[in-house]
């Protein structure tokens, strides 16, 4: 099980740099069209980074420093690269490379690590815990019908029924694998998974941009914000999906996604994009043929009502994930970009 751990942990780091590489990419593409620079993504927790600090000696820079300083207390490894970090060099703006006035933190070994920075440490769960209450779809109603209905599915976790399955939708039923090999080579296929997941994202509060806000872009910093960290989370999903199969009895997408979304929404959404994926259809002919299970309500406890309010309703359908599913999944215990 350990060896699987650092597995996914080296697929997670190769992920994420393919991510960073590719969003760094657009970014001076749009940049060479305007004068202002991008906003920064922290890559721990997906909002924008409000100190910016270097750790090292790898020099890797896309964190926020209480969000590094979180990490770091759990594993003294760059989430990047791997690599041990010694320090982080925080309180300085990049500029050219010059560090020489940044303040400097001297990472603990691992045994004091567990206490050192506690203060840091309760900002962070803070800020965190604002960010996870976010994960869940909003049930505030909008006029574009297409992401309430979409709001709706996640609020319920309605598991989409295979197109295909009766006369009626036979014609939308194609058999390929959706292989990592296959996102690949098939610029196509990944053009249809960017044009459903562009959509999708918008379900989740804190990646929606709204129309109405779009003509003001240029010069409100949280529509800029929001799009930025829904593009990133874009990037990431497809370089996952090159990566590794995104349904595989191991669960390494789900296990990749959930730190940003939650596992439930995860594997939901990794389900309904493959069940899109698998169709020819467009978005508006998927979302007209789409079947789901009628939701039925389940009992809750207190403690589940409190803490999560919006899963009172269940679906009775749910995706054979292989034998992964039935065992404890120890990495559920283990704490990666959101350690608190």
């Amino acid at each position: 099980m350990a060896a699987d751990d650092s597995r996914l942990d080296d697929l997670q780091s190769a992920v994420l740099q393919r991510t960073l590489a590719q969003v760094d990419s657009l970014q001076a593409a749009t940049n060479d069209d305007t004068d202002q620079p991008a906003d920064c993504c922290c890559v721990i927790c997906l909002d924008s980074i409000s100190e910016g600090c270097e750790a090292r000696p790898c020099g890797h820079h896309n964190f926020d420093y209480l969000c590094l300083l979180s990490w770091l207390e759990q594993q003294p490894r760059c989430p990047l690269c791997k690599t041990t970090v010694k320090e982080v060099a925080h309180g300085h703006q990049r500029a050219d490379g010059d560090t020489k006035k940044a303040n400097i933190y001297v990472v603990p070994p691992p045994k004091e690590a567990a206490t050192a920075q506690s203060q840091s440490s309760t900002s962070t769960a803070a800020r965190i815990n604002r960010r996870r209450r976010r994960w869940a779809p909003q049930p505030r109603p909008t006029q574009n019908d297409a992401i309430a209905r979409r709001q709706d599915v996640y609020r319920h976790q309605l598991y989409s029924l295979h197109l295909g399955s009766n006369r009626r939708t036979a014609r939308y039923r194609t058999y390929r694998d959706l292989t990592p090999q296959l996102f690949e080579s098939d610029a196509e296929l990944v053009s249809r998974a960017r044009a459903w997941l562009r959509r999708e994202l918008q379900v989740f509060e804190f990646l929606r941009t709204p129309a109405a806000s779009a003509a003001q872009s240029s010069t409100d910093g949280m529509t800029r914000r929001r799009a930025n960290n829904a593009e990133f989370l874009l990037e990431y999903i497809i370089a996952i999906l090159k990566t590794v199969d995104m349904q595989g009895s191991q669960g390494q997408a789900e296990e990749m996604l959930r730190d940003f979304l939650g596992r439930d929404n995860a594997r939901l959404l990794l389900h309904e994009l493959r069940n899109f994926l698998r169709t020819s259809s467009s978005i508006e002919a998927w979302d007209r043929e789409v079947q789901y299970p009628r939701p039925r309500k389940r009992p809750n406890s207190a403690s589940d009502a409190g803490s999560h309010p919006s899963r009172s309703v269940a679906d009775t359908y749910r995706p054979n994930y292989g034998p992964r599913q039935s065992r404890t999944r120890i990495t559920e215990a283990v704490q990666r970009y959101r350690p608190d």
